[in-house]
Parts: structure tokens; C-alpha cells; sequence
């Protein structure tokens, strides 16, 4: 059956509607596709650029460094003397002061003597007895051998002479070497220093009997100008002193702990000639001048052996050296200014300056604080060294 005429405009009509509402929603699609890329860039132009990391810079640089060796040593008098007695006796009188210098062959006690006197003046007499007789037993001998020669004497009257000269020439002979003993006896009872020196406290007082054993002696003398400091160095490090000291005398200097600057420049005087299987250590000695007695016995100090000198080389700031598992590394700061990691090979650090014996070239720029911020390639600040 035919639809009504009044019902065909209102089907063209939805249908227009669902076409006017098709074109639409493509042209909203359109503009949609078409805003997209510009959105997306807009939203990358937005998003904030990585942030610079803040470090500070330094270049290369070549220089000559002492190549060094580090030990902890001990000051010791060059030479110690403990004064002993060397008799038994009084001891009646000293002759130094404590804590002053003394000169060798200076008196520093004597010792009640008169026994010893006696004994040497004894000796002299029994020598001057001794003589006499011997003297008059020659003259008998000239005489028998007159008396044989002119027959009014027997041969064996002569020969008891002569055994009787010899027997008094020997006693003779004893009797001066008994001298001789007493004089050395009584000499001891002056007690003389051996060497120069400082005193140190006296440990017997006058009044007191002394002996040859006792423990502690009179004082003890400690020569401290010059003065010397033992100290000791890993056992490989052999080889290399001994190739040092073959082109010359090795300075040693040392420091008081906390100080900066040496309190007294010497030469090493001793490397012993075995290392200590225990420690795997080598003992070393240097000897220092000591005339305003800088440096005293039993004082501990920072010691430095000069080996030599690395000539012209490449150091930095030793804290631009970082050490990771593959060894020494720095960062290097590019034209770009990006940092790069550099492994290199450190010949030494010391008094806050390492020296690069592979792996970086002088001028280069290396980051010396900061690093723990650092990744590689990332983008740096510099910031002006402090």
C-alpha cells in the first residue's frame, strides 16, 4: 500500500539531519588528526630539558714531582753510652749536670781512690826491690865470670848466677806489668766521658757504694748532633732503592705529625741487608744534622725517601682519581661539555697531586669535585675551583 504523501518530507528530511550529522562528526575527526602532531610537539617543546650536573673543572697539567716512598720512623741518639764504674768504691763526687751537654773526656765522677793508691805505690816498691837485687845479681855475674876465666871458680858457680839474673830479670818484668795494672785500676777511679754528648739524669748519688754490675750505671749519654732515625718500607720496595742509590746519596725528610713542612732534611746512611720475614719490612736508617736538637730521641715522625724525580709529567688534583672494579678512572669534560670516563694509570699520589702515568694528556679537563653526581655522557656546569 502507498505511504501517505505528507510522510515523505519528514523522511527526506532525517535523512538530511543523519547526513548534516555524518559530515560533521568527519570533519571533527579531521580536525582532530590533523591537531595531533602539533599537540605531541608542543608537549616535547614543554617537557624540561635534563638538568646540568655542577662540578668543578681543572686542567692537566706537567710538572716535576719527587717520586717518594712513605714509612713511620723513630729518632735514636746516633750513639748511646750508659757510664758504668768499672771498680767497686765510694763514689765521692760527680762532675756534670743533668740535661747539659758533656764533652768527651770530660770528669763526670771519681771514685774514693786511696786504696787503689797504695796498691799502685805498693807495686812501684816491690819493682824498685826487685831492680836492686837484680842489678847486684849482674854484678856477681861479671865477677864469677872473671873468677872462671882466671880458674878460682867452677863452671857450675856461673851458671847459678845466670840463672839467678834471669830469674830477677823476670821478676822485674812482673813486677812492672803489676805497675802497670795498679796505674790502670786507679785510673778508673776517675770516671771520664767516652763521648759527646747530652746527660741524662744522674742515677747514683755521691755518697753511695758502686759496682761494675750495677744495673742501671752512673747516667747515660745520648749523642744527638748528629742524630739518627730508623724507619722501615715494604720489602719490594728493594730494588727500587737500591737502583736509586746507585746514581747518589738519598734525602730523607721528616715530619713532625700534623706538619706540612719537614723539620729537618738528612741521607739515608743505612738499608739492613735482610727483610723481616715477619712483617715482610725492610729496616732503613738516615742521619740528620741536629744542631738546634729538632729532632730527639724516642720521637716519632713521618718519613719521606727520595727516590728521584718524575720529569715533566702529567698530574691533577688527586681527588679528580676515582677507583672503580677495572681500575683508576677519571672524568674528562669534552667540548660539548659532557663527561667522559678515562681509565688511566696513576704513577703515584702524594701531598694531594697524582701523577698520570697513562691514560691522559696535559690540558685535558678533568672533573676534581662532583664526580658522585656524575653518569657517563652526562652534561656538566663548571663551576669556578674553590
Amino acid at each position: 500500500m502507498a505511504q501517505p504523501s505528507s510522510a515523505r518530507p519528514a523522511a527526506r528530511a532525517r535523512r538530511v539531519i543523519v547526513l548534516l550529522l555524518l559530515g560533521a562528526a568527519s570533519l571533527l575527526a579531521w580536525r582532530l588528526v590533523q591537531r595531533a602532531p602539533a599537540s605531541a610537539a608542543q608537549a616535547a617543546q614543554a617537557a624540561p630539558a635534563p638538568a646540568l650536573v655542577p662540578v668543578t673543572v681543572q686542567a692537566a697539567l706537567r710538572a716535576d714531582v719527587p717520586r717518594v716512598l712513605l714509612g713511620v720512623g723513630t729518632v735514636q741518639a746516633r750513639r748511646s753510652v750508659t757510664v758504668r764504674t768499672q771498680i767497686d768504691g765510694r763514689l765521692e763526687s760527680l762532675g756534670f749536670t743533668e740535661g747539659q751537654p758533656v764533652r768527651a773526656g770530660q770528669i763526670l765522677a771519681r771514685i774514693d781512690a786511696r786504696a787503689l793508691r797504695a796498691q799502685l805505690e805498693q807495686a812501684r816498691a816491690t819493682r824498685a826491690r826487685d831492680q836492686a837485687q837484680l842489678a847486684d845479681a849482674r854484678l856477681e855475674l861479671g865477677r864469677t865470670q872473671g873468677l872462671v876465666r882466671a880458674g878460682a871458680a867452677s863452671r857450675q858457680s856461673l851458671d847459678t848466677q845466670r840463672a839467678l839474673v834471669g830469674q830477677l830479670s823476670a821478676a822485674v818484668q812482673a813486677d812492672s806489668a803489676q805497675v802497670d795494672y795498679a796505674r790502670v785500676q786507679l785510673g778508673y777511679a776517675t770516671i771520664r766521658a767516652p763521648i759527646s754528648g747530652l746527660a741524662g739524669a744522674r742515677l747514683v748519688d755521691p755518697g753511695n757504694i758502686v759496682h761494675p754490675g750495677d744495673p742501671g750505671g752512673l747516667v747515660v749519654i745520648n749523642q744527638i748532633d748528629p742524630i739518627d732515625v730508623s724507619f722501615s718500607l715494604p720489602g719490594q720496595s728493594v730494588q727500587a732503592i737500591n737502583q736509586a742509590r746507585a746514581r747518589g746519596p738519598l734525602q730523607v725528610l721528616a715530619y713532625a705529625p700534623g706538619q706540612q713542612r719537614p723539620e729537618a732534611r738528612g741521607t739515608l746512611v743505612l738499608v739492613n741487608n735482610q727483610v723481616d720475614t715477619a712483617s715482610g719490612t725492610i729496616a732503613l736508617k738516615a742521619r740528620f744534622a741536629n744542631p738546634g736538637h729538632r729532632l730527639w730521641p724516642g720521637q716519632y715522625l713521618r718519613v719521606r725517601l727520595v727516590l728521584g724525580h718524575f720529569r715533566d709529567a702529567v698530574t691533577v688534583p688527586d681527588s679528580a682519581v676515582q677507583n672503580g672494579q677495572s681500575g683508576s678512572y677519571v672524568y674528562v669534560v669534552d667540548a660539548q661539555h659532557r663527561a667522559r670516563v678515562r681509565p688511566v694509570t696513576v704513577g703515584q699520589e702524594r701531598d694531594g697531586v697524582a701523577v698520570i702515568a697513562e691514560g691522559l694528556q696535559a690540558g685535558e679537563r678533568v672533573v676534581v669535585d662532583g664526580q658522585y653526581k656524575l653518569s657517563p655522557g652526562a652534561r656538566v656546569r663548571e663551576l669556578a675551583p674553590r
